[in-house]
């Protein structure tokens, strides 16, 4: 059975989008994985399919009701698939989390709009919050769609070249290492010398060398937690000039 990915959302003329061009496109022609949307407004219970409520206590906009939430994500085969909801307040998702996600049957994604969904929702059936980011959208919608990609190159046989994924930001606790190709000078800038010489070895330290520096300077963060794995764990005992 292919991977799932099931989209609960009040748009679902916006999807595939994205998900369904260039190798996710292709991929899922070939049955690596598949994609379906749930319209929510068809649970609703009222003639003017509206899923939302003031908020209880009062306050401005409108709250996603639970109990029609919860007939749309019950009306569709859940399959050990883990519910995830994009929201400002999850908690961050991150490489880690879609590679656990890629290796398992699926998600399915909930898009939240207006104020927000009624907490007993998440409780009630377990919905896992995640967020994309720092910042806030109108909806759920493109969260998704960024959840999904990046859960479906992470499948076998989506990628061209598995091998890639390997040096990739995040893999391994760095940033990639930047990279150039033809011409071998534009406006002056040169490919640098290291890449053309032909020695791997010295290939394979310039980069592992420039991964470190662009994580020092630029994802502190992600620095900390590198430095503090120890040269052991890392398997790696160089530090950035």
């Amino acid at each position: 059975m292919s991977w799932q990915a099931t989209i609960l959302t009040l748009f679902p003329e916006l999807f595939p989008g994205p998900l369904g061009a260039s190798v996710l496109g292709r991929a899922a022609a070939e049955g690596l994985w598949a994609l379906d949307t749930v319209n929510i407004r068809d649970f609703s219970d009222n003639k003017y399919g509206s899923v939302d409520d003031t908020p209880a206590g009062g306050g401005a906009g409108l709250v996603m009701r639970a109990d029609i939430l919860a007939a749309a994500i019950d009306s569709h085969p859940r399959n050990d698939r883990p519910i995830l909801c994009l929201t400002p307040r999850g908690a961050p998702f991150s490489q880690i989390r879609a590679r656990e996600l890629a290796q398992g049957p699926g998600l399915i994604a909930l898009c939240g709009r207006f104020e927000g969904i009624d907490e007993r929702l998440f409780e009630a059936r377990d919905v896992e919050e995640v967020s994309i980011g720092d910042f806030v959208l109108a909806g759920g919608e493109i969260p998704a769609m960024a959840l999904v990609e990046a859960c479906v190159r992470l499948i076998p046989g989506v990628l061209g070249s598995a091998s890639s994924l390997g040096e990739e930001s995040f893999e391994g606790g760095l940033l990639e290492y930047p990279q150039y190709t033809r011409p071998r000078e534009f406006e002056g800038r040169a490919i640098p010398d290291v890449l053309l010489g032909g020695d791997h070895q010295k290939i394979a330290q310039w980069r592992r060398e420039k991964r470190q520096e662009i994580t020092r300077t630029r994802r502190p963060d992600l620095w900390e937690r590198f430095s503090s794995d120890g040269p052991i764990r890392r398997g790696d005992n160089k530090e950035p000039k």
